[in-house]
């Protein structure tokens, strides 16, 4: 679902990697054109679907690749006829997280949530089994990044004039998600594996001699101390995600089709 920079991506790694273990069978997007234009680029068999409905009904699972604003009804939806997801538009779900943890429960499906453009998930969620006591994310990425954010331009901000490193934003992963949606998928995760959105501190900040999208996370519980500093190749596609953000999804979809996982 979503047939865009991402989309188009995990369409090919599932064409070029997995074609033992899965078939790629639906595709599906808002603008149908560009469901059939992928399917063209990909010279398969006519596989654009005409509606959502069609493609979860097509499926075994469902991936998630369009937006922040459709991705929790894409969940629920798949959800509720025991189809299992992948989402990749976290900030979509996290005010209803729980709401589908339970129904994928009710339904005997799966929810997948990949790691995405950070490192240290595997160290969070063990560290959450003890006490968090604070996480914090900063976030640097070229201002080309932010562009059309309506948050930067009712802040009137001129990014075009940016000549350095400028704080956009700090504040809760909740108002983070709310004002940068297409940018921070990454509070959003942090936020369901740790203390939640209210908690979870976050800095935004554009840096015009950054060539990469850098995200620094601190973690500090019972357990010790985590720091990591992730510095992304910029999606050749799209500048507003990262290279980084694909691969995390391709790794996920190995660890749901092959027999054998390592790590937490």
């Amino acid at each position: 679902m979503g047939c865009g920079a991402i989309g188009t991506s995990l369409a090919k790694a599932i064409l070029s990697f997995f074609t033992e273990q899965s078939e790629l069978s639906s595709l599906y997007d808002i603008d149908i054109e560009k469901a059939y234009r992928l399917s063209g680029l990909l010279k398969t068999k006519k596989i654009a679907a005409l509606n959502l409905e069609d493609l979860i009904n097509n499926v075994d699972l469902v991936i998630e690749a369009a937006s922040a604003k459709s991705s929790y009804e894409i969940a629920k939806k798949s959800l509720s006829v025991k189809k299992d997801i992948m989402i990749m538009s976290v900030g979509g779900i996290v005010d209803n997280y729980k709401e589908l943890f339970v129904l994928a429960k009710e339904k005997n499906a799966r929810l997948y949530i990949p790691s995405g453009a950070i490192c240290g998930m595997d160290g969070l969620k063990a560290a959450a089994q003890s006490k968090i006591n604070k996480v914090t994310l900063t976030t640097r990425k070229p201002p080309a990044a932010f562009k059309g954010v309506a948050f930067v331009l009712k802040k009137k901000i001129n990014l075009d004039q940016i000549r350095e490193d400028t704080v956009l934003f700090e504040g809760s992963a909740q108002s983070a998600i709310k004002h940068f949606p297409a940018n921070i998928n990454v509070a959003a995760t942090l936020s369901i594996l740790g203390l939640g959105q209210e908690q979870t501190l976050v800095k935004i900040i554009a840096a015009p001699k950054a060539t990469r999208n850098i995200h620094e996370i601190e973690i500090d519980s019972d357990a010790g101390k985590i720091s990591t500093r992730t510095e992304n190749v910029i999606h050749p596609d799209n500048p507003k995600t990262s290279y980084l953000a694909v691969l995390s999804a391709v790794a996920t979809l190995k660890e749901i089709l092959e027999p054998v996982r390592v790590g937490t």
